[in-house]
C-alpha cells in the first residue's frame, strides 16, 4: 500500500529482513558486552532499552519548588483520574457499538494499525518522529518530576528502540522506594506522564490560536469542499475545492456576499457561476437549483428541524458542501481560539475540550496532513506583527509543528491513560480501587458491619486490576479485528 503526504511505502517483506538483522545485532551485542557498556539490555527479544543519566542533574534543579510541583502532581491527579475514567467508558461503549451494528467500512490495514511514523499513512515520517520524540521526553519528566518532588529517587531516563525508531521512553525510580511510598504520592507520579502531554497539547493549542491570527486570506472568494452527487453542482461540472468568484455577474465576497446572492433566487432557477478550479482554470458553469426544503425531507429531516434553520419550501439549493472562506484551514484548527470564531469566552472554554478531541481525526480525513494543500494555498501572512518577520513559509512550519505535537500529546496522554496495566492508567485504577477499598474497610469498621483484612485488600485490588486490563484489551482486540469478519 503506498502512504500519502509525508509516509514511506511499506515493503514487509523488508521491514520482516530489517527486524531479523536487528535481532541478530542484539544478540551479537549481548554476548559481546557491548550492551553493559551503553547502559542498555534487550527485552522482549528485539526491543532495545537504552539507560542514561542525561536529564537528572535538570530534574532536580527543576523539582527545587516542590510544594509547586506536589500541587502540580494534585491537579494531574484529579485530571487523569477523570480522563481515565472517560477512556475507560468510550471503549466500552465502542465495543457495545461492534457488537451490536455491523462495520460497513473497509477494516484498516496492517500499517494504519501502528502508530508509527511514516509507517502509519496518516502519520507522517518526519513531523510524526519529531513530535513524537519531544512528546516522550515531556510525558517521562513528568513522571520523574513527581517522583523526586515526593523524595523518591530517579536511576535513569531511557528509550525504547526498534531500530532507529523510538518505540517509548521511561524514567526509571527507585522501585522499592516506589512500591513503598503512600499510595498518593504514587498516584500523583503515575498521573504526571499523561496530565503533562494533556497540558503541553492545551499549550499548542493555545499557539495555534495566536499563530491563526497571523494569517489571512488571499482573497475573498468563498470554496466548496465537496458536491453532492445529484445536484445542480455536480450535474454543472464543479468539482471539490472549487473556487465560486460570481453568480450571474454578482461578485461572490466572503460567506455573507454568497447567502446575500443566494436570497435573489429559488428552486429551478438557472444561474451562470463564474468558478476557479483547483488546478487554476476558470470556467462558466450554468448550473439549476433544486428544492433544498425537499432534499432534507428526502433525507430523513423533520419539518420542525428545517423550521428550526428557517428552510422553507422553495428555497434554492446548489448542491454543495463544506462552503468556506480561504483562511477556514487553519480555522479549522485553531477553533475556538481562532480570532476569527464568533463567541464568548464561556462559549469558548465549553467548546475548546471537544474541538481538541475532533482534532484528532485530521489526519484521517485529510490523508496525513493538518490542512489541504489548497486550503495552504490560499492563506497569505499579515503584514503586521509576526506575519512580517516569518512570512507564510514560515507561519506555516510554526502551524504545523505545533499541530502535530498537540496530536501526538493527545494520543500519548489518553491512551496512557486506559485503565489497562502495563499503562499508566492501569497503575492508577490499582491504587484508585485499592484506596475505595480501604474507605470501605473504615466504614465498615465504624458501622460494626464486618472487617476487611489488609491483605484481601491487596488481593482484590490486585486480581480486580488483573481481570478488568484482560477484559479491556480483549476489547481492544474485538473492536480492532470484528471489521476483518
Amino acid at each position: 500500500m503506498a502512504a500519502s503526504w509525508g509516509a514511506i511505502q511499506i515493503d514487509w517483506t523488508l521491514i520482516f529482513v530489517l527486524i531479523l538483522v536487528w535481532y541478530i545485532l542484539l544478540r551479537n551485542w549481548e554476548r559481546n558486552g557491548v550492551l553493559d557498556k551503553w547502559n542498555a539490555t534487550r527485552v522482549f527479544g528485539v526491543i532495545l532499552m537504552v539507560r542514561s543519566n542525561k536529564g537528572l542533574k535538570l530534574l532536580d534543579k527543576t523539582v527545587k519548588p516542590r510544594k509547586f510541583w506536589r500541587l502540580y502532581g494534585e491537579v494531574s491527579l484529579w485530571v487523569c483520574i477523570f480522563s481515565m475514567l472517560v477512556v475507560g467508558l468510550l471503549m466500552i461503549l465502542a465495543f457495545i457499538s461492534a457488537i451490536i451494528y455491523t462495520p460497513d467500512t473497509d477494516p484498516p490495514s496492517a500499517s494504519e494499525l501502528v502508530a508509527i511514523p511514516g509507517l502509519n499513512p496518516m502519520i507522517p515520517l518526519g513531523w510524526g518522529a519529531l513530535s513524537f520524540i519531544i512528546a516522550l521526553v515531556i510525558h517521562e519528566f513528568g513522571h520523574g518530576l513527581q517522583a523526586r518532588a515526593h523524595g523518591m529517587r530517579v536511576r535513569s531516563f531511557g528509550l525504547l528502540q526498534l531500530g532507529p525508531l523510538p518505540l517509548g521512553a521511561f524514567a526509571e525510580p527507585q522501585y522499592e522506594e516506589l512500591m513503598n511510598a503512600p499510595p498518593k504520592e504514587r498516584m500523583r507520579m503515575f498521573a504526571a506522564g499523561p496530565a503533562t502531554n494533556i497540558f503541553a497539547a492545551f499549550i499548542c493549542l493555545l499557539i495555534i490560536g495566536g499563530l491563526a491570527g497571523q494569517f489571512v486570506a488571499g482573497n475573498d472568494n468563498i470554496h466548496v469542499r465537496g458536491i453532492i452527487q445529484g445536484q445542480g453542482a455536480d450535474e454543472a461540472g464543479m468539482q471539490p475545492w472549487d473556487t465560486l468568484e460570481s453568480i450571474d455577474g454578482k461578485q461572490i465576497d466572503g460567506l455573507d456576499g454568497f447567502y446575500t446572492v443566494m436570497e435573489d433566487y429559488s428552486a429551478n432557477d438557472t444561474v451562470l457561476i463564474s468558478v476557479l478550479h483547483q488546478d487554476g482554470t476558470r470556467e462558466n458553469v450554468n448550473a439549476t437549483f433544486s428544492d433544498k426544503y425537499d432534499y432534507y425531507i428526502d433525507l430523513g429531516w423533520s419539518e420542525s428541524n428545517l423550521e428550526t434553520l428557517n428552510i422553507s419550501k422553495g428555497d434554492p439549493f446548489l448542491g454543495i458542501e463544506g462552503i468556506a472562506e480561504g483562511t477556514s484551514g487553519i480555522d479549522r484548527i485553531a477553533g475556538p481560539l481562532s480570532p476569527r470564531w464568533e463567541g464568548n469566552i464561556v462559549q469558548k472554554a465549553l467548546v475548546l475540550p471537544f474541538h481538541t478531541l475532533g482534532l484528532m481525526v485530521i489526519p484521517f480525513e485529510l490523508q496525513g496532513v493538518s490542512m489541504h494543500p489548497f486550503e495552504e494555498s490560499l492563506l497569505e501572512a499579515d503584514d503586521d506583527g509576526l506575519g512580517s518577520i516569518l512570512g507564510k513559509s514560515g507561519l506555516l512550519f510554526l502551524t504545523n509543528l505545533f499541530f502535530w505535537l498537540m496530536w501526538v500529546n493527545i494520543l500519548l496522554g489518553f491512551t496512557n491513560l486506559i485503565p489497562m496495566v502495563p499503562f499508566d492508567g492501569g497503575h492508577l485504577f490499582r491504587d484508585l480501587l485499592r484506596g475505595v477499598l480501604k474507605v470501605f474497610r473504615k466504614v465498615g469498621k465504624k458501622l460494626k458491619i464486618g472487617d476487611m483484612n489488609p491483605m484481601w485488600i491487596e488481593h482484590i485490588s490486585s486480581k480486580a486490576s488483573s481481570i478488568s486490563s484482560l477484559a479491556l484489551l480483549g476489547m481492544v482486540v474485538f473492536i480492532i479485528f470484528i471489521p476483518y469478519f
